[in-house]
């Protein structure tokens, strides 16, 4: 059997691993690439190997970066299942056709604007294309064992991410052996997902190493969102919050309703202004047992928010002075409403902009975080006046202490460790703790690299 990386390495975008043996291929992932030009031109090149030749994929979750590519792939060649877990599958009705969308909307506007240096800029693909991958999709339980190849077991486990995350563990009857891709791995002690379930075996680990060299601290999020949303509002700006529609945003209308609730924070409207948040919130709601949240907690989310379905409520939301709490995607404001949003708020010092995750280089929100002066958006740069804050407390991602806890919970002896979705220094310094803590043998995969297993 033999695992080649297709993506992911080096970077925490564009998760891709293909396993194969001697008859069958079957890829982990298929995420599209985000952050830097130089990543994202990966996205318009051929696939490593042709689609048709991939016999099935299986997802760890539904986050673009580890699915992104898949309408894609669908579309040049791949006829297999697309297998995930009920709640990905979900989500993934709701994240994939709304890419395309923003794609096709995004290369209109390019056009109309002219600030593209193609004369006529064409989406990677489209909500049709999605559509036609979700065809494919079929979805199963945790814990639930399924044979999308011939040969090789699949079962997934909770990973604590986001709803429907997992652990993908693979194991090859005919070798007799087992290998695990953790997907991203949750925090011991989130907010609202559940910490994610130890892995007791595994040949051969593939973890993730987001943040790899970083420690999330010890600095409370309630009072540091207590802190911002009061002294904001108190000069009469507006809360802008980039997050990620799955997860980080459900996670931030809980914290904010929460502290409106405790009266540590002024009644503000609070506006949703992303439809595919909003129907991920809902989708959320849905699936009690994934989550911390119960029924009247998720109720307290859904009675006291604002939710802006139509184009019309987004425009005129923007053109709003009066202080509020605006959610909106995409979370490292690499794309969708948050954009128009920025426009409007970052030349005001009144306003605050809140991340709250994991910022990839190259992207606007990782520009914004590390003190930028100004921002390309739409084809022209916005001075960044309003206060910008970053708080890595909030992120989804386990830290590396997060991710050795978890790694020690179960009865893992891997004979071999490779540490990916990381940037190159995150994943090599995962890489040192990792053996330091367990003498396993770890190694930071080359991109196309090809092992033995």
């Amino acid at each position: 059997m033999k695992l080649q990386f297709l993506g992911g390495t080096g970077t925490v975008t564009g998760s891709r691993y293909l396993l194969s043996d001697d008859k069958h291929r079957m890829l982990v992932d298929c995420g599209m690439y985000q952050g830097v030009k130089t990543l994202r031109r990966r996205n318009w090149a051929p696939f490593p190997v042709e689609p048709h030749t991939i016999d099935a994929v299986v997802l760890t979750h539904a986050h673009i970066d580890h699915t992104g590519y898949l309408p894609a792939l669908v579309k040049n060649g791949f006829k297999g299942k697309i297998y995930c877990t009920k709640a990905t599958h979900e989500l993934c009705k709701v994240l994939l056709p709304d890419a395309g969308y923003l794609q096709e909307e995004d290369a209109k506007y390019a056009f109309r604007k002219k600030f593209s240096k193609h004369e006529h800029p064409e989406p990677l693909f489209t909500e049709k294309d999605a559509y036609e991958a979700l065809k494919q999709f079929e979805s199963l339980h945790y814990h639930e064992e399924f044979e999308p190849v011939k040969g090789f077991h699949v079962t997934f486990t909770p990973a604590g991410h986001i709803l429907g995350s997992s652990c993908v563990h693979v194991r090859h009857a005919g070798h007799d052996r087992t290998v695990v891709f953790s997907g991203d791995v949750g925090r011991q002690n989130d907010v609202i997902m559940r910490p994610p379930e130890p892995i007791q075996k595994a040949d051969v680990l593939v973890c993730e190493s987001t943040y790899g060299d970083r420690l999330h601290g010890e600095i409370d999020p309630e009072e540091e969102l207590t802190d911002i949303i009061t002294t904001t509002a108190a000069r009469g700006g507006v809360v802008l919050m980039p997050a990620f529609a799955v997860g980080r945003a459900q996670m931030l209308l809980y914290l904010v309703h929460k502290l409106m609730a405790q009266g540590k924070i002024p009644k503000l409207p609070v506006y949703l202004n992303s439809p595919m948040a909003i129907r991920a919130t809902e989708i959320f709601c849905r699936h009690h047992k994934e989550h911390r949240l119960n029924q009247a907690q998720c109720e307290l989310i859904d009675d006291n928010t604002h939710f802006v379905r139509t184009v019309e409520e987004s425009i005129e939301l923007t053109t709003k002075k009066f202080p509020a709490i605006i959610i909106s995607a995409s979370g490292m404001a690499s794309g969708g409403r948050v954009l128009h949003h920025l426009k409007m708020l970052l030349p005001n010092p009144r306003n605050s902009i809140i991340f709250a995750g994991f910022q990839a280089p190259g992207t606007r929100g990782d520009a914004m975080v590390n003190g930028v002066e100004s921002i390309k958006i739409h084809g022209e740069y916005w001075p960044v006046k309003a206060e910008i804050h970053n708080l890595d407390s909030l992120s989804a991602h386990g830290d590396y202490a997060e991710i050795l806890e978890w790694l020690g919970q179960g009865q893992l002896t891997p004979e071999k460790v490779y540490i990916t979705h990381g940037e190159m220094l995150a994943a090599d310094v995962m890489r040192k703790r990792v053996h330091e803590r367990f003498g396993w043998d770890c190694e930071t995969p080359e991109l196309f690299q090809e092992v033995e297993i």
